[in-house]
């Protein structure tokens, strides 16, 4: 076969009308082959051409279809960063689709896939093991303006998120046809939409979706990378998670039957590090292109990667071939696939700068994203921590970002324990937490949450105090030791009626708290089912029902389904009230806080270390409508004194509207409820929330 120069814009495969051309971007290569695989086996190897730091071709001929890899020469010089091996074939990192996966544990390590020790590259060739690269059509949508089209785009205080698995969400779903469980397709079958539509749902956060590998720890022990954390191709979905031989489409057919119904898609994407692990990890892509310019390495010894997400590698997302490789990505999610936003893991590592690697809100690529004409207009959202130093960088992003707030779900957790002096901190997460977010970005920039993919379930936060990750294959030492959860007496499941009342009473409460908070709410798929997985609270590598929803419950009356309409009402009272989603902080002129018997609290009162129940009073400027939201975290009941209407409010009276120890929420507004007037009593039980409205 022959190849021309081509173009070196843009990056990747870009098939024409004249055949297919690659770039590929290496500053210290000394040479890329681009590899030419045939459906009746054999391999072509074609030069590419250098122009500045990007190697390209334009091949007659070669179209969509066309497999192919590429071989990258230069130094084997670990101790100057680099590791090129020409026997490993590589992926593009701008390829669209990957076909096939890594295989097996004895291929993977030390196998053809590992580059070499820091003496001598490995000179096994590694293409058998390898997935391959796949030539895709383009298509209008792949433009950057084409993603500016028609969205739902639901306001920041009117998002309602629910983070979840693609796989896990659906793989045991009853009403899925079999063949499409687990899968994109799965996720746009009108019986899930349905039900995520019913708990009022605005947007779905999904875990990680793009191609991915399993760590060699975890192949050994037959485990799998299940949430997707550890990415080898930034433009491709992974194959693993489509039901068709065709992920790109079937995704973008997901995305436009939840936009259909006004649901939001936001993608968790990984820009921190690759799979390619740290110096033992196998070699697929950036670590042969380009090792010293793709990876922060230890300045001390270059053989060596810094480590700021834990996992191995860190990628140089700050220097201009990394940034360059994160916003194109980005873009093609946006444009080609229309997603809505994007959750950022471990954002602080994008953040971090040379050379010192310290963290900065103008840090390059975050000012890149945010200046974007498309991206920035997109729901952006940070995890504002690594493991780096100084790595919690929790209200320190900006707008437009938000970020997810761990001082909000450990506040919310003490609180309800019942833990002494826990009270102010909860009021303040309650609020918004302007401690964090004060300035111009006000409360929606708290993504507010009690559980997440990481930790516990909500059921298994009310049901264990120890974490149980044995299957893991870590002796249980990974995962948190610090989970602020309580069993009410029993570790695990029991039949015992007042544990079992306790949890499900906990567990109203707390989902309660979550929605009645100032702050964009995020629920944790399955939560709203009781799902548990058995006290793992790391279950990364558990692609089996220990992670998957099971929805048999919603199939006979039980708890299971009176949780799933708990959480229904909730959203619906928080959409039929805005005092229950500002975009301000909160006003004192409008907002106070009272103690158990009516009085407005003072300093006295707030540090309290004995204060167990939060009342909170809001008012339209107007006065014409308040609302009353009261937390009893303590475990014996209380005679609750109403607090006075607001200064000049017609004396109607409070209605209850919310009251979790009953297990109620009024659907609509409580027109034959009594009404309750200022200075009388009403009982809150143990570990409750009341809401009252008048108006």
């Amino acid at each position: 076969m022959r190849s021309a120069a081509g173009s070196p814009e843009p990056l990747g495969a870009t098939p024409g009308p004249d055949g297919t051309n690659f770039a590929v971007w290496s500053h210290h290569a000394t040479g890329i082959e681009l590899c030419l695989f045939h459906p009746a086996g054999g391999e072509s190897r074609l030069p590419l051409t250098r122009d500045g730091d990007v190697w390209h071709a334009l091949v007659p001929g070669v179209g969509p279809g066309q497999r192919y890899g590429l071989r990258v020469h230069g130094p084997w010089d670990p101790a100057r960063g680099h590791r090129f091996n020409p026997a490993k074939l590589l992926l593009d990192p701008y390829a669209r689709r990957i076909e096939g996966e890594i295989g097996t544990a004895e291929s993977l390590y030390p196998g053809p896939l590992f580059g070499g020790g820091d003496d001598r590259p490995d000179p096994a060739d590694s293409a058998a093991d390898l997935p391959k690269c796949v030539v895709t059509p383009g298509t209008a949508a792949d433009a950057p303006e084409a993603g500016e089209g028609e969205r739902p785009r639901t306001a920041w205080d009117r998002s309602v998120l629910y983070e979840l698995h693609v796989k896990g969400f659906t793989a045991l779903h009853p009403g899925v046809p079999p063949e499409l469980r687990g899968t994109f397709a799965g996720l746009a079958q009108p019986v899930v939409i349905d039900h995520l539509r019913r708990l009022g749902i605005t947007a779905v956060e999904l875990l990680p979706v793009a191609q991915r590998l399993t760590l060699r720890r975890l192949a050994a022990h037959g485990l799998s990378d299940y949430w997707g954390y550890n990415p080898i191709a930034f433009f491709a979905p992974d194959p693993r998670l489509a039901a068709t031989d065709e992920p790109a489409a079937e995704f973008r057919e997901m995305v436009a039957a939840l936009h259909a119904e006004g649901i939001e898609v936001i993608c968790d994407v990984v820009f921190n590090h690759t799979g390619e692990s740290d110096e033992r990890g196998p070699t697929v892509s950036l670590r042969g292109i380009d090792n010293a310019a793709y990876y922060r390495l230890d300045p001390a010894d270059p053989r060596r990667y810094r480590n700021d997400a834990g996992t191995g590698n860190t990628l140089a997302v700050n220097r201009e071939p990394g940034m360059r490789l994160v916003l194109d990505a980005l873009r093609h999610w946006a444009g080609a696939f229309r997603v809505d936003g994007f959750r950022f893991d471990l954002a602080t590592v994008l953040g971090r700068t040379d050379p010192d690697g310290a963290f900065s809100p103008d840090a390059p690529l975050l000012a890149a994203i945010r200046g974007d004409p498309l991206l920035g207009r997109l729901k952006l959202i940070a995890e504002p921590w690594d493991i780096g130093p100084g790595g919690h960088q929790l209200g320190r992003f900006g707008t437009p970002w938000r970020e997810w707030n761990d001082d909000y779900r450990d506040g919310v957790r003490r609180f309800w324990l019942g833990l002494p002096g826990t009270a102010s901190e909860a009021a303040t997460r309650l609020a918004g937490s302007a401690d964090r977010f004060g300035g111009d970005r006000g409360p929606t920039a708290s993504i507010s949450f009690v559980t997440s993919h990481d930790g516990f379930t909500l059921r298994d936060l009310v049901s264990y105090e120890r974490k149980h990750n044995q299957a893991n294959g870590e002796a249980n030492l990974d995962g948190s030791d610090v989970n602020w959860s309580r069993n009410f007496g029993v570790e695990g499941p029991t039949s015992d009626p007042a544990v079992v009342a306790a949890r499900w009473r906990q567990m109203r409460a707390l989902l309660a708290t979550l929605l009645l908070s100032q702050g964009v709410p995020m629920l944790l798929a399955g939560d709203e089912l009781g799902r548990t997985q058995g006290g793992n609270n790391n279950a990364y590598c558990q692609d089996n029902p220990v992670s998957w929803l099971d929805w048999s419950a919603l199939s006979v009356d039980g708890e299971e389904r009176a949780l799933v309409e708990h959480v229904r009402r909730l959203t619906a009272l928080r959409v039929r009230e805005p005092l229950l989603r500002q975009s301000a902080f909160l006003d004192p002129a409008h907002a106070a806080w009272f103690a158990a018997d009516g009085a407005e609290l003072d300093q006295a009162g707030w540090h309290d270390p004995e204060l167990r129940t939060l009342v909170l009073r809001l008012a339209e400027p107007d006065r014409r409508r308040a609302l009353l939201a009261v937390l009893h975290a303590a475990d014996w009941p209380i005679d609750l004194v109403l607090p006075a209407l607001p200064d000049g409010s017609p004396a109607r009276g409070w209605q209850l509207v919310v009251d979790t120890a009953a297990g109620t929420v009024e659907p609509e507004a409580p027109s034959a409820s009594p009404r309750l007037a200022a200075g009388s009593t009403r009982r809150c039980d143990a570990r409750s929330v009341l809401v009252f409205v008048f108006g």
